[in-house]
């Protein structure tokens, strides 16, 4: 029974994660928050997935380089 429960889970997580990632695709060409759902279906899918945690970190470390580019173009 537990083990139908964990299968249960990992689909849901699987499932909802890359539906999330499409509608984020989507909204990239629509007028939404297509960089934002992308993120959120990546989050959902790190449950998970070891390559989603991978995946996660580097859109954090792009989002902290470009940050701080941001910040120093502003001070210039």
């Amino acid at each position: 029974m537990n083990s139908i429960i964990k299968i249960a889970r990992k689909t849901g997580v699987t499932v909802l994660g890359f539906l999330l990632i499409f509608i984020g695709i989507a909204l990239l060409v629509l007028p939404g928050p297509g960089l934002i759902v992308i993120i959120i279906g990546l989050i959902v899918l790190s449950w998970e997935y070891e390559w989603a945690k991978h995946h996660l970190h580097r859109a954090r470390n792009a989002h902290k380089k470009a940050l701080a580019k941001i910040k120093s173009r502003r001070k210039a």
